[in-house]
This record gives structure tokens, C-alpha cells and sequence, in this order.
């Protein structure tokens, strides 16, 4: 079966993780940073909101549960809230998809305006996600290791998906 890598940005990259990596499908994951103009960025400097980065879920998956990562992607984060999810706010925590693919890049926009009417639909603001193209994906910037599976290394951790309740599928 073939497999690709996708990576989302949808808030605190430590409950992102956790999640996806429970999905049918999903082979491997790794938090980092994308999106920013530092090089070698540290989690320090990207909570400072200058880097410009934001903390991001690589994703090694099925080719074929890509459609359904999109879906969990649009349905557990509100994509219309700007630059932060819930008590998280800053540009680090913005909602971002980055395809490496032309399929997952038209599906990821298939599912930008299916979460959109649904949203509008039950009185949401306009989807805020930004989705880049296989020419576009920046550098990924693996995170420091104590942030890799941080919520299986740290159960009493804090970091949960701030999801609208709106089902897209």
C-alpha cells in the first residue's frame, strides 16, 4: 500500500499528535514547525510568535486514509478561529495544511468548502485554514524530543483538540 506525508497545524501540537496517531492508517508522526522564516527554530522562539512558524503534526499515512485525515482535521479544531485554538493564541497555533501531494492538495480544499458550509450553516465565521500545495511545502523543523509523544510521556499533560462539535462527513 502506498503512503504519504501530510502535516497539519490545527493548535498545541502535543494533543494533535496523540490523536491522529490512534487513526486507521497513520504509520508515524513527529511534532516540529513549519510556516516560518527562522532557520532551526526552538520552541522558545517559536512561542514568541516571531518566527513566524506554527506547530505542526507530520504525518506518515496510507495514501488512502488521507481523505479521512481531512475530515478529522476540519471536525477536531474550530478552523475559524484566527491565529490560536481555544486558551491558545498566537500565530504558532494557526490552522494550516501542508500537502505533498496534488491529490491531497485538491481534497484538502474539498474539505475546506465542506467544513465551510457547515460551519456557516450553524452561524461559524469564515474557515481560516491556509492549505499549501506539494510546490509550496516549506521545511519541516522536528521539534525538541521532549515534545515527541509528549502526552504519552506525560498523561497528566494538558493539551486537548478544541473541536466546534460540527461534523463534516
Amino acid at each position: 500500500m502506498s503512503q504519504e506525508t501530510i502535516y497539519f497545524a490545527m493548535g498545541c501540537f502535543w494533543g494533535v499528535e496523540k490523536a491522529l496517531k490512534q487513526l486507521p492508517g497513520v504509520h508515524d508522526t513527529e511534532v516540529g514547525y513549519m510556516g516560518g522564516h527562522a532557520p532551526t527554530p526552538s520552541y522558545t522562539q517559536v512561542c514568541t510568535g516571531l518566527t513566524g512558524h506554527a506547530e505542526t503534526v507530520r504525518v506518515q499515512a496510507d495514501t488512502d486514509a488521507i481523505d479521512q485525515l481531512l475530515q478529522f482535521f476540519f471536525e477536531n479544531h474550530d478552523p475559524t478561529q484566527v491565529d490560536g485554538q481555544g486558551n491558545d493564541h498566537g500565530t504558532q497555533y494557526r490552522s494550516v495544511i501542508f500537502t505533498t501531494t496534488e491529490d491531497a492538495f485538491k481534497a484538502a480544499q474539498k474539505w475546506r468548502e465542506i467544513a465551510q458550509d457547515k460551519l456557516s450553516a450553524a452561524g461559524y465565521g469564515p474557515v481560516t485554514t491556509t492549505i499549501y500545495g506539494p510546490s509550496e511545502v516549506p521545511e519541516f523543523w522536528p521539534a525538541e524530543e521532549y515534545h515527541q509523544d509528549y502526552l504519552e510521556k506525560n498523561p497528566d499533560g494538558y493539551c486537548p483538540v478544541h473541536a466546534t462539535g460540527i461534523k463534516c462527513g
